[in-house]
């Protein structure tokens, strides 16, 4: 294992075929390039302000809806949520469930998931497994990929878990009236 390259892992993300999965387990996410939006959003600003990084994303969701590729992500949580999720599950999974990826949240402030690790993956077609790499304070520092055919067994059995646990985004968002009348409104397709 080694830290990947950036390319490395930009190429698979985008070139997936069959199937994406992210597993998101921290609470607080910084160095991603959302600070403006984290701002606007704590701010009471109604939407995030336009940016190049949101056009490429819903972009590269919508390729791969049309294509009929799976997309998944699964966040465990705890509350009381932190002011990053609650950001996160009003403004930016709302992009992504407008764009095709099924989003789930596992409710993890009773007890963290039996088998689900404190860390984040993203596990590509079932076969190409990058861990994600944080700092303590959430800052992102880049992914390792880790080819170990044992390494990606044990993330396809922690994807499983994590679908079986999790709630849809809509199930727990209706369940937080105060972030779901905060949640963006996206327009589909």
């Amino acid at each position: 294992m080694s830290l990947a390259p950036s390319e490395d892992f930009a190429l698979a993300l985008r070139g997936f075929t069959v199937s994406y999965f992210r597993l998101e387990t921290l609470q607080v996410y910084r160095g991603s390039g959302e600070d403006d939006w984290l701002a606007g959003f704590h701010a009471g600003d109604a939407s995030p302000r336009p940016h190049p990084l949101r056009d490429e994303w819903e972009s590269h969701l919508r390729v791969h809806r049309e294509a009929g590729h799976v997309m998944q992500r699964v966040h465990v949580v705890v509350e009381p949520l932190s002011e990053y999720l609650q950001f996160e599950l009003a403004w930016m999974y709302a992009i992504n469930t407008a764009g095709g990826e099924q989003v789930g949240i596992v409710d993890a402030s009773a007890a963290w998931p039996p088998g689900v690790p404190h860390g984040d993956f993203h596990l590509i077609d079932s076969r190409v497994l990058f861990l994600s790499d944080y700092a303590a304070d959430g800052t992102w520092l880049g992914v390792t990929r880790d080819d170990h055919p044992a390494a990606v067994r044990a993330a396809c059995a922690v994807r499983d878990i994590c679908l079986d646990h999790a709630q849809p985004w809509e199930t727990f968002i209706g369940a937080h009236p105060a972030l779901a009348s905060r949640v963006l409104k996206v327009a589909t397709g």
